[in-house]
């Protein structure tokens, strides 16, 4: 099955979308023809991501105000991009997330509920959204969920980002069985180690190094490692596959790390 083809034409929100992985899967699903939602609270990456799309030759590119912990907002963001502005809604990308860096010991229950709220309550409120949607247009549906091996296997001092992360994976098994006899389909993606701006500074280190030369194929991800792996989920190639988790890691989950 062509990827691109099932792709195209149809309308993807990414959640997180002002930067990082959430900006590189809007600029993927823009690339292959699908109208993109892109969604974040900072107004002004968006705006910016947004321009740069469309001078590509997307046309069909929505800005969504959005905080993914407050359901108020989670509420009207499903509204504006159902409200017929945008075509219907085809596929959920639940790509919004926060992680710290600190022993468990020492983290504030402060932390512990922000990434609870954002990687995981988030996903929650937007998957029940947009499920609550397409059930009562009598409409197929596609949740991608963007977990992390950390979901799978813990590390040190990445507590409530891997908790956060191991209770997606597990929601996400969830309501693919709930919602599979409504044409809903959920999946989880679980990168490894990407390189990022966001880490490249650690990874830079002589402690980050060390991760790297952990990982059985002795480097960082990069985001396009995770194309064909992403692309299956959210296209109809994977028309026959819900509740699977997917890890795109550099061998991560087969080494002792």
């Amino acid at each position: 099955m062509d990827l691109g083809a099932s792709i195209s034409g149809k309308h993807a929100l990414v959640t997180g979308a002002s930067g990082g992985l959430g900006e590189h899967f809007a600029r993927l699903l823009a690339r292959y023809g699908a109208a993109v939602s892109i969604a974040a609270r900072r107004e002004d990456r968006l705006g910016a991501l947004a321009a740069e799309l469309r001078a590509a030759g997307s046309s069909a590119v929505y800005e969504v105000i959005l905080d993914v912990a407050d359901e108020e907002s989670v509420s009207r963001a499903l509204s504006h991009v159902e409200s017929g502005r945008a075509p219907p809604l085809d596929i959920l990308v639940n790509n919004a997330g926060v992680a710290s860096s600190q022993p468990a010991i020492s983290v504030a229950t402060s932390d512990f509920d922000r990434a609870i709220d954002t990687n995981l309550r988030g996903a929650w409120l937007l998957s029940n959204a947009a499920a609550r949607a397409w059930h009562s247009a009598k409409r197929p549906g596609t949740i991608v969920n963007i977990a992390s091996v950390l979901g799978l296997h813990p590390g040190n001092g990445v507590a409530p980002y891997s908790i956060s992360k191991a209770g997606l994976i597990q929601m996400t098994k969830l309501l693919a069985l709930e919602w599979a006899r409504y044409g809903i389909r959920v999946n989880a993606l679980c990168p490894g180690y990407i390189g990022t701006d966001m880490n490249a500074e650690y990874f830079a280190s002589e402690s980050g190094r060390r991760m790297i030369d952990r990982i059985p194929m002795r480097r960082l991800g990069n985001p396009t490692d995770l194309n064909g792996a992403f692309l299956l989920l959210a296209s109809d190639a994977s028309a026959w596959m819900t509740g699977a988790t997917l890890a795109v890691d550099g061998g991560h989950l087969v080494s002792p790390l």
